[in-house]
This record gives structure tokens, sequence and C-alpha cells, in this order.
């Protein structure tokens, strides 16, 4: 259970915020950028079930299209199993070894394909026989709760939005992947179906040991899923630990905003966080959640806070510097936050 799967160190994805033309190159322009990731350091361990919160715009779905290898990192390093991916034979090795299961299976799922060739898919670069292919395709559907005569032949179309859901699921775990990354997969969903996909989950996973990153804007579906949680806030990870004591206690003011948006039954008033979130071009100078934080200090709006250890857990909080003097963790990550970066995304981006 303490083998490690995944391992980021400083990782960082930038975007040019707006197309590079030929003008721009001659005249050496300066393109602005996204910081949709930005000096993000998480370890993910075997088995466990990660849940990464955050509103929407908060780089989640980056940082999981970057463990999966569909974006490329600007900086920083990401480890599987120890070893850095570099090189076309690393990724090789990941991309066999991981999937992904999107916010849609709707738009994710080709419509002209049926479900068995869908399913099937990830098979065939691993070059099954095709008699071994039908038995894991049949074990797949099984696991997700569907029966093969049924629905072999049929069309993503003609399917609910449920069994559409668990057929994506069923393509990703079809090939016994060592870690599935799943991206909003119950916010396109009945409230009904989303339970029901939620419990397949939590059995595959006790069932099959798979280790998950769980993305949601949706803290209390985190609470149902997951060992631990990382909040994610402007690019960045503000707050994590485990579930239940971070959701019980929460220490950055910005999991507190979160939580105080959620149901209960204690309370029938709902506050979500004040303000917007920041543009991930145009970032606040110091901490960037300190324009809509309720305990802003001077030193929030000129200095980036660092992640630092904090009880059993990691904040991103000055509040909490005397707890743990500024170490190996606050240079890890910044403190002032700058970069180069900017004129290296891309080549002749400066």
């Amino acid at each position: 259970m303490n083998e490690e799967v995944f391992r980021t160190e400083g990782l960082k994805k930038y975007f040019l915020a707006t197309k590079k033309g030929v003008l721009d190159t001659v005249l050496r322009t300066k393109i602005p950028v996204v910081k949709a990731v930005d000096d993000v350091s998480i370890a993910i361990k075997k088995g466990e079930v990660l849940a990464l919160v955050g509103e929407s715009g908060s780089g989640k779905s980056t940082l999981g299209r970057l463990l999966v290898s569909l974006e490329t990192p600007t900086d920083g390093e990401i480890m599987f199993f120890g070893e850095k991916i570099t090189g076309k034979v690393g990724l090789r090795k990941l991309r066999r070894s991981v999937q992904i299961v999107f916010q849609n299976p709707t738009d994710s799922l080709n419509p002209r394909m049926s479900i068995r060739s869908i399913v099937t898919e990830p098979l065939t670069t691993l070059k099954v026989p095709a008699n071994e292919k039908h038995d894991m395709f049949r074990t797949a559907l099984s696991r997700v709760g569907l029966d093969m005569e049924s629905f072999a032949e049929r069309r993503a179309g003609d399917l609910s939005g449920g069994q559409r859901q668990r057929i994506a699921l069923a393509r990703a775990i079809i090939s016994n992947p060592k870690f599935i990354v799943l991206d909003e997969p119950t916010s396109a969903l009945d409230a009904s179906v989303q339970g029901q996909v939620l419990n397949l989950l939590s059995r595959l996973h006790d069932e099959l040991g798979f280790t998950y990153l769980f993305i949601t804007h949706n803290i209390a579906v985190a609470r149902f899923i997951s060992d631990r949680i990382a909040v994610m806030y402007a690019g960045k990870i503000v707050e994590q630990g485990p579930t239940a004591s971070l959701l019980n206690h929460p220490s950055h003011p910005y999991t507190q905003a979160l939580l105080k948006a959620v149901p209960s039954i204690e309370s029938r008033e709902l506050v979500p966080p004040q303000g917007e979130v920041p543009s991930l071009v145009h970032l606040p100078k110091g901490c960037r959640f300190n324009p809509r934080c309720p305990m802003v200090m001077e030193r929030c709006r000129t200095q980036e806070p660092p992640l630092l250890e904090y009880e059993d857990r990691e904040v991103a909080c000055w509040l909490y510097e005397s707890h743990n003097p500024m170490g190996t963790l606050a240079k890890k990550s910044g403190v002032d936050g700058t970069s180069n970066l900017e004129a290296d995304i891309l080549p002749g981006s400066s």
C-alpha cells in the first residue's frame, strides 16, 4: 500500500493564451500564457483513491491529462512506479498501464462503432488473441453490470447515459490498468444514476485494487469515494491530506469555503465562495486566493505561500507558518512564485 504509482515534482503546464502569428514571431512579441497547472507536487499510492477537488477552471482536468500523457508537461517531472517518464519508451510503457474515463460518455464514445469494438479497442496495441479478447470483453461487461449478448453489437447512441458511462468504465478496465483517471465521471448523470456509478466504482476498487485519481468539483462525492483529498485552486494544490480529517477539520480558507457550499442536515443555508475564480492568465500577486479570502493578511498580497506541513496534511497558507518554519517544502515550491517559463513554453514563443 505504500508503493507510489505516481509522483510529480514541480509539474507545470502552460498554454499560449492566443495563437502565435508570423508578425508576433518577427516582432518577438511576448504572448500571454495560461498557467493551467503551476508547480504541482503530489504522490498517489498503490491501491488508494485520491480525489482532486476544486471549482471549474482550477486545472484539475489538465493535471489528470498530464498523468495519462494526453498532455506534455511544460516543466517538472512525472515518476511512474519510481521511474521518470521520459522519451518514447517511457511513454509507451505508461500508456499501456493507465486509462482515463471522461466526464461525458456521449462525447467520448464513437457513435459509429459497436460496443464490442469500443470496449476492446485498448487491447489492439497489446496484440491479444481473438479468443482471449472475447473472454476479456465478456468479463469487462459483466464487471460493470452489463450482459454481453444484449450489448455487444449495439451502438453508444442506443444507450442511456448511465449505460454509456458503464461502457466507458468497461473500456477503461478491460486491459487491467494499474491506474485510472476518472474525470468528473458522474457529473453528466442524473442523481440516481450517479449513485449507481459511484457504488460501481467503489466495488471495482475493492475487488480489483485499482488506483484512482477521482476528479470532481463536488466535495461531497469526494467524501464518499476517496482515501485522500487534494484541493486545487487556480493551478495549484492548496491543501491535501486524509479525507476524513481534511473534511472534518478543513485548514485552508478555500477548503472551508467549499464545504460551506455543501448542503447539510444541520444548515439549510448555503454559502458559496465569494468572488470569482481568477483568470489563469492574469493571476493575483501573492496567494492566488487572497482576493476572495476572509482571512487575508498583507503578506498574502505580496508573497505566494508554499505547501507547509500542518498536523496530518499540507496547507499552502501563511496562517500555518508558525507550525512549520520555512524549510524544504517552502524551498521546493518557490515562495515568490516567479518563473521564466513564460518565455520557454513553446519553441519560438519568446
